[in-house]
C-alpha cells in the first residue's frame, strides 16, 4: 500500500534544514515561521517512512536516510525548476514548435503568409512544413507526425469525427483551357461541352472528383495525362495538349502561361480546413498557429 508522496516544497524545507542546522535557521532563510518548518519536516518523515533528523543539542542533523534525500533533492528540484521554465516558455509561447504537413497548393499560397506572421508575433516557436495530400495527411496528424494538417473535402467526410476541423476557406474549381481555345474567351462554360476534350487531371483524390463530376453531367472524361504537379498541369494545358479543371489556389500558385481560366457549371468547389487533434488545439503554439492560418485565408 502506497503512503504519501514526497512533495518538492518539502524537499526544499529539508535542504533549507541540512544547510541551515536548525529549523528557526531555515525559517529565517526560507521566510516563514519555525512551527511551519517543523510540519513539513514532519510531513516529509512521514511520507519517507523513516526519521530524516535527529536533534543533537541545539542543531539538527541528518539521519542515513535523510543524507540520501538531500543529495537527491538538488537534483530533483534542479530537474523541476527546468521543466517549470521550459513549460512556461511553451505556455508563453517563448519556445514551442508546430509541425505543419499541408498540400502544395496550400503550401504555396496559404502557409508562407501564416508562418511569417507567426514568426513575427512568436519568433521563439519553430514551424517546420512537410508536404502531403489528403488523406495521407491526415493519417500523418494520427500518427503524431505533425500538429496541424491542411486539407480539402469536396464533401462532408465523417471520417474527420475525432479531429478538430477549422475551416478557412472555400475553393472553386476553374476550369482551364489553351489560349486560342473556342471556349478561351467564354465567361463560362458548361463542363459537358467539354466532353470531347481530351483531359489533364491532378492528384487521385483530385481525379476522382472529376470522373465523379463528368459522369454527373453525363460524360467519362478522356484523361490522356495525369500528374501531382500543378505546374506540369499547366504546361500540358499550355501547350495544347488538353483541358483541365483546377482550384484556384492552385492556379494563383504558378503562373497559367498560354492558358486561360474560365468558370465552369456547375459551380464545383471545395473545403479548405486546418485539422488538430482536441488536445492538441488546446496547446498555444498549435491555436496561435491555427489564428494566423484563418488571418492567411481570409486575406
Amino acid at each position: 500500500m502506497l503512503g504519501p508522496m514526497i512533495e518538492a516544497r518539502h524537499l526544499r524545507v529539508l535542504r533549507a534544514v541540512a544547510s541551515a542546522g536548525s529549523f528557526s535557521a531555515a525559517a529565517r532563510e526560507l521566510g516563514c515561521t519555525q512551527p511551519a518548518v517543523s510540519q513539513q519536516m514532519k510531513a516529509l518523515e512521514g511520507a519517507a517512512g523513516t526519521p530524516l533528523l535527529v536533534r543533537t543539542g541545539r542543531e539538527m542533523r541528518l539521519t542515513e536516510a535523510g543524507e540520501a534525500l538531500v543529495r537527491h533533492a538538488s537534483g530533483i528540484l534542479a530537474g523541476l525548476a527546468a521543466a517549470e521554465e521550459e513549460v512556461a516558455a511553451l505556455a508563453g509561447l517563448r519556445a514551442g514548435r508546430v509541425r505543419l504537413v499541408s498540400f502544395p497548393s496550400g503550401s504555396s499560397t496559404l502557409v508562407p503568409t501564416a508562418v511569417a506572421a507567426m514568426r513575427a508575433d512568436h519568433p521563439g516557436t519553430r514551424v517546420s512544413l512537410v508536404e502531403a495530400e489528403p488523406p495521407r495527411s491526415v493519417e500523418m496528424l494520427r500518427a503524431g507526425d505533425c500538429e496541424i494538417a491542411l486539407a480539402f473535402r469536396y464533401e462532408a467526410e465523417p471520417e474527420w469525427g475525432d479531429l478538430v476541423v477549422r475551416p478557412l476557406l472555400t475553393d472553386r474549381l476553374v476550369g482551364l483551357v489553351p489560349e486560342g481555345h473556342p471556349f478561351a474567351d467564354a465567361d463560362e462554360v458548361g463542363i459537358g461541352t467539354l466532353a470531347e476534350e481530351p483531359w489533364i487531371a491532378g492528384c487521385p483524390r483530385c481525379r476522382r472528383h472529376l470522373v465523379q463530376v463528368c459522369e454527373a453531367a453525363g460524360f467519362t472524361p478522356r484523361i490522356d495525362f495525369a500528374t501531382d504537379d500543378y505546374p506540369a498541369v499547366v504546361g500540358l494545358v499550355g501547350a495544347g495538349l488538353g483541358v483541365a479543371v483546377l482550384p484556384e489556389l492552385a492556379v494563383e500558385s504558378v503562373r497559367p502561361r498560354g492558358t486561360r481560366a474560365v468558370r465552369v457549371t456547375p459551380a464545383v468547389q471545395r473545403e479548405v480546413v486546418a485539422l488538430t487533434l482536441p488536445d492538441l488545439a488546446r496547446v498555444p503554439s498549435v491555436a496561435a498557429m491555427l489564428h494566423h492560418l484563418a488571418t492567411a485565408a481570409q486575406r
